[in-house]
């Protein structure tokens, strides 16, 4: 029989984090592993080199490793702070950290730690005081649930901020990037653009070569940005790939 743990957590339901408006984009996937880091972290790269100091934000992360010094560490922090070339700590990066590479409400309930929503506002309250420009990054999808009441969707429409969808340069994101197109505008989020990353010219099928036009068609949207797969990518370094950075300088909603 599975095993069920619960723990209290707040109702969010009515929004209650009073974020301050900013200017910036909140980035979310079709799916988990889609590479909404890497288009972070390209965000913040290309921002920085326009003079602009960069706020980089990944509220809620999972599966993150226990450094002896600072505690539970987002790999994921760590690289979006290099992009940043950020001089804020990795825990204003990552305020809410769990070990368990899991679902976040699976963590949530496995660890008996709820996520710590005033320290996400804290944190993210300071970015925003402090730098230009804030890229917001949030976890696996859009329909994600934080607590059994709130999703990552409920997080993003606090935030404010226009949304970017990342997905896959596969068959199937039709489907998954459509239905992500669906479920943010039947809750009045701002889409601002979307990215199908991971993309190679030398290898495409007739699905991958033909469905950002279907996308941009159906739903009635820009043609979506294709991001290649770059071999010079090293996120454990890091390090952005050249083909990488190109495309994104196209992405209008930088």
């Amino acid at each position: 029989m599975a095993r069920v743990i619960t723990t209290n957590e707040p109702d969010l339901s009515s929004g209650t984090l009073d974020l301050p408006p900013a200017k910036g984009v909140f980035i979310t996937g079709t799916d988990t592993e889609v590479g909404k880091t890497v288009i972070a972290g390209a965000a913040a790269l290309l921002q920085r080199s326009r003079g602009m100091r960069v706020g980089v934000f990944k509220p809620i992360a999972t599966g993150c490793r226990h450094d002896i010094r600072l505690g539970l560490v987002s790999s994921d922090a760590e690289f979006l702070a290099a992009c940043a070339e950020a001089d804020y700590g990795l825990h204003t990066i990552s305020p809410c950290c769990y070990s368990t590479p899991v679902a976040p409400l699976v963590a949530v309930r496995h660890e008996h730690r709820p996520i710590d929503f005033h320290e996400i506002s804290r944190a993210y309250q300071y970015l925003i005081e402090n730098t230009d420009f804030v890229i917001v990054e949030g976890i696996g999808g859009l329909l994600v649930p934080l607590t059994q009441r709130y999703s990552v969707a409920d997080l993003a429409a606090e935030f404010g901020l226009p949304l970017v969808i990342v997905g896959r340069s596969a068959l199937g994101t039709i489907n998954h990037t459509l239905l992500t197109l669906e479920a943010a505008r039947a809750r009045n989020l701002d889409v601002a653009g979307i990215v199908l990353n991971g993309y190679d010219a030398d290898t495409a099928t007739l699905a991958e070569e033909t469905a950002p036009q279907i996308i941009a068609k159906v739903g009635k949207v820009a043609v979506p940005l294709a991001v290649p797969k770059d071999k010079h990518l090293d996120m454990s370094r890091g390090r952005l790939g050249p083909e990488i950075l190109a495309a994104m300088k196209e992405a209008r909603w930088l």
